[in-house]
């Protein structure tokens, strides 16, 4: 039986290219048009992450895990944090959202790093797929960043280069 349904690959693709669009998203400037484009498409991942996650149960009895505990605190800390920002709260939505990156990180690490999960299994089992997978997902979060910043410029009225 393939256990890798479109379910499990659209949930692994949305919180890996999470994890690494978050990372662009702390370290860069705040509050311009891309960290807002960019932060929405985040948001999107990581609620997409979260959902889908419920639909995917510990695959020996059926059950939930600890990690659906933490897709709970998902939905609530980036509802929040899109609250937050919209009040006018920095700090909440700082707090909120930096809190949910750092979960869904520890989340990742976990799946990754634990022998017998899929993705330590997959990545033993086809490490070509596994490294083309990782290089699409590489290529995704680059091609949102350059279009984040392509759009961006279009809002702010900034010329664009040649090329």
């Amino acid at each position: 039986m393939d256990l890798w349904t479109p379910l499990l690959v659209s949930h692994v693709a949305a919180a890996l290219v999470s994890v690494a669009l978050g990372v662009v998203q702390l370290v860069r400037r705040k509050g311009d048009l891309r960290h807002r484009l960019l932060g929405r498409v985040w948001v999107g991942l990581m609620l997409w992450a979260a959902v889908s996650s419920f639909w995917i149960r510990h695959l020996r009895d059926g059950g939930f895990s600890w990690l659906h505990v933490l897709s709970v605190v998902t939905l609530v800390t980036v509802t929040l944090g899109v609250v937050a920002v919209r009040r006018g709260d920095l700090r909440g939505h700082r707090g909120n959202m930096t809190g949910s990156w750092v979960g869904s990180a520890v989340a990742m690490v976990f799946a990754v790093a634990v022998p017998g999960r899929m993705l330590p299994t997959f990545a033993l089992d086809e490490p070509l797929g596994a490294l083309a997978a990782l290089v699409a997902l590489a290529a995704t979060t680059a091609a949102l960043v350059v279009v984040g910043d392509r759009l961006a410029r279009v809002g702010t009225g900034r010329p664009q280069p040649v090329h």
